[in-house]
């Protein structure tokens, strides 16, 4: 079914939209004019994990009237939330799946039933379609697992004889899932496909072939992002005149004990932390000139904001650089004041929220100009795990 709402906004920049509705931007070639949002419904994503500036998302996330969410777990996310709706997670619903690439179909039934009152995505918008009068147009009157039936045998349909599948109640029953057919030929979108036949298998470009100058890019007169690839000096490096304030590039990587920001409160991410916060790893060069030891609470910081972390003294950064990874839950010391104290270390507290170019408008994280200092304050609890106290 097509969505009948044409609008859009790049999603790395809802803060722009919360905070100046009418203001036009450029993408992609097009101007568009951000909206006055007045709710926000989000289902899937955390925008307190992967947006940039937190504390210029959170003057923005007060601005609607109300922020409804649904959520498995009690993150940032939920507890800014007006209404959240507790929703079932992957091992609570029934599915199947399977990767872009992947030989094989696997099924997944759910291994217990949600929690609580927790409900699925599809239980939870069935359930407000029927308040609005639509929910025949939405379930098309099949349950969840006539809907995972159906999708399954539309699979099966368009895979064809070649493929070979199983009846779904024959699937459903297979632990290992099943195979599916190899390609006879190049995968589809690859550079192999495209060097074997150029007009069957062409790019998305709009000449369907690689581009080192386009056209199309060019013709929109960007002056951050010319036709042809060219190095435009970062607003923060350490050739910056701000890096006279703030001497330390920082890095944000992705985690090695998590994927995202998912399960930082398992037990792997959380053995990774020191003294409960997120590790930060500095060279030994830039740590002893400021009186830094390894295991350390030290506080890192700039003019948007501070968190807390605990330092690891390694080699494995130059000096200079301070790599800080991305995904712990953020823990603002005052929820809801700007600029206050990150217990935990998240990185977003740091970095800069600016479209990275006129034409993708996408977020320019993983990057900022920062210092780091040891943390001679009160160590508080880190509480971003911790849910609220719900009156009943």
């Amino acid at each position: 079914m097509a969505n009948p709402v044409a609008d859009f906004i790049p999603v790395a920049r809802i803060a722009d939209t919360l905070l100046e509705p009418g203001a036009t931007i450029d993408y992609d070639g097009q101007r568009l004019t951000l909206p006055d949002l007045r709710l926000i419904y989000w289902c899937g994503g955390n925008p307190f994990h992967h947006h940039q500036d937190l504390h210029r998302l959170t003057r923005a996330w007060q601005r609607p009237d109300t922020v409804v969410v649904h959520e498995a777990w009690w993150n940032t996310t939920a507890k800014f939330a007006d209404i959240v709706l507790p929703v079932a997670t992957s091992l609570e619903r029934d599915d199947f799946a399977a990767g872009f690439s992947d030989p094989h179909l696997i099924a997944m039934p759910k291994v217990r039933e949600p929690a609580g009152e927790a409900r699925t995505d599809h239980r939870i918008f069935a359930a407000l379609a029927a308040r609005l009068g639509y929910e025949r147009e939405f379930t098309q009157s099949r349950s969840e697992i006539d809907w995972v039936r159906h999708l399954y045998d539309r699979t099966r349909a368009n895979l064809g004889d070649d493929a070979a599948l199983p009846d779904f109640d024959d699937f459903w029953q297979r632990a290992r899932g099943v195979e599916l057919p190899a390609l006879s030929g190049p995968f589809p979108g690859s550079f192999e496909a495209l060097r074997s036949d150029p007009q069957r298998f062409p790019l998305a470009t709009p000449s369907g072939r690689i581009e080192i100058f386009s056209e199309t890019i060019d013709s929109f007169g960007y002056d951050d992002c010319t036709g042809h690839p060219a190095w435009f000096e970062p607003v923060e490096w350490l050739r910056a005149d701000l890096a006279d304030r703030f001497p330390l590039h920082l890095i944000s990587n992705q985690p090695a004990s998590r994927l995202h920001s998912q399960y930082d409160n398992g037990g792997h991410s959380l053995a990774s932390k020191i003294h409960g916060r997120e590790p930060v790893t500095v060279n030994p060069q830039d740590a002893a000139s400021r009186g830094i030891e390894n295991g350390m609470i030290v506080r890192v910081f700039n003019d948007r904001g501070s968190c807390l972390a605990g330092a690891i003294l390694s080699d494995a950064v130059m000096p200079g650089v301070i790599q800080l990874s991305t995904g712990a839950w953020w823990d603002p010391a005052r929820p809801g004041h700007s600029g206050t104290l990150d217990r935990h270390g998240n990185p977003n507290t740091l970095t800069r929220d600016r479209g990275c170019s006129r034409l993708s408008q996408g977020p320019s994280a993983h990057s900022a100009l920062v210092d780091v200092e040891v943390y001679d304050g009160p160590v508080d609890e880190v509480l971003a795990f911790t849910p609220p106290h719900l009156e009943h």
